[in-house]
């Protein structure tokens, strides 16, 4: 009898990029929120290192998220559309408002137009 035959072998230069490719593969959703490779290499202090904000950022910064997170409905505004008698009393508003700025318009080209030029200056010597 016989041994049996071996399977080749590979040289071990070309296996490398095969297990380096594998590698990134596995270690390649280390990006998110708690990975267990992730926090391993922070606690081995792989990791960038946290820096405090500045005592400014810090006091600046409002309490509660700014944001809205996906699925949480806005909260209802408190700030209602006017009525169509709230909009009309408004474009009265306005309408009087442009008409006082144009009588102010008037007067002073009234007043600009009639005033005199101003003297002219003696010939220095």
């Amino acid at each position: 009898m016989s041994a049996p035959a071996s399977a080749p072998r590979r040289p071990l230069h070309r296996s490398l990029p095969l297990a380096a490719g594998l590698a990134a593969l596995a270690l390649g959703g280390c990006v998110l929120d708690g990975s267990a490779v992730r926090d391993a290499a922070k606690s081995a202090g792989l990791g960038p290192k946290e820096v405090a904000a500045p005592d400014f950022v810090a006091q600046s910064r409002r309490e509660g998220p700014g944001f809205l997170p996906v699925g949480v409905s806005a909260p209802p505004r408190e700030i209602r559309a006017k009525s169509a008698a709230g909009v009309k009393d408004l474009e009265a508003d306005l309408d009087a408002s442009r008409q006082r700025n144009e009588a102010k318009g008037r007067e002073a080209a009234r007043v600009g137009s009639a005033a005199k030029p101003p003297a002219k200056a003696p010939p220095a010597e």
